[in-house]
């Protein structure tokens, strides 16, 4: 099993390209494991693990609801924001400048093949590290996802998560609000859910900005400790 991982910071990339190298990465990986199944042989696969921030774009998961983005097309211009339907699971989010966007393209065969485990580890990334800043951060029964204040009339989202998988390879993943302008959440209904709030690292940290770079890398830790994996760079 191959547990290296090549990690890459994109930057601000637009989402439209940034969903095409995914694809070009991840078919990449299904077709070294084809080819090993075919000729009976085993060659390692690769893992990547992408950092990107996006210009503002909202995306809707494959069964999700449109009714959820509440801007029309002409609205969608004024905010200079774009839209895209994709092949995540889960429904409407946005990404936008400010927010740390995790994909990790990995090859479950090589650590454990096993969604509902994957997901929660990826949850467990985003708790371990809000736990640095002082931040009770926790999942919220029946709804994938990092929040704080569950249970309560306060209950706020601070990471979203969404996967897709094929023969236990993985694309898309988390977005973690830390700088983010939520002001951009208010035209839609966050991941289908009402009544419940969206919030930053720097809003509840009362900041005006957050060190991303420092946040990226308890991110990379925590994600190592609990994949056992290890991180190459990878720069573009």
């Amino acid at each position: 099993m191959n547990k290296k991982v090549r990690l890459q910071d994109l930057g601000l990339k637009d989402f439209k390209d940034t969903w095409d190298y995914q694809e070009l990465l991840f078919k990449g990986v299904l077709e070294t494991k084809i080819a090993n199944r075919k000729e009976n042989k085993v060659s390692p696969t690769e893992n990547f693990f992408l950092f990107v921030a996006h210009p503002h774009v909202y995306t809707l998961g494959k069964s999700g609801d449109l009714s959820h983005l509440l801007l029309n097309e002409k609205q969608l211009i004024e905010k200079k924001a774009v839209f895209y339907k994709i092949n995540r699971g889960g429904d409407i989010t946005y990404h936008g400048p400010g927010q740390i966007v995790g994909y990790p393209i990995l090859d479950l065969d090589n650590f454990f093949t096993d969604i509902h485990k994957y997901l929660r580890f990826l949850e467990e990334v985003i708790i371990l590290t809000l736990k640095e800043y002082g931040l009770k951060a926790e999942r919220s029964p029946g709804e994938t996802g990092v929040w704080l204040d569950v249970n309560t009339s306060f209950a706020r989202k601070i990471c979203a998560l969404g996967v897709r998988a094929s023969r236990w390879v993985t694309m898309h993943g988390f977005a973690l609000n830390v700088n983010t302008n939520l002001g951009y959440f208010d035209h839609i209904i966050p991941c289908g859910i009402r009544g419940k709030s969206v919030t930053s690292l720097n809003v509840e940290l009362n900041q005006e900005v957050v060190n991303e770079t420092e946040v990226k890398n308890k991110l990379l830790k925590h994600f190592a400790t609990l994949f056992e994996a290890e991180f190459i760079s990878d720069p573009q």
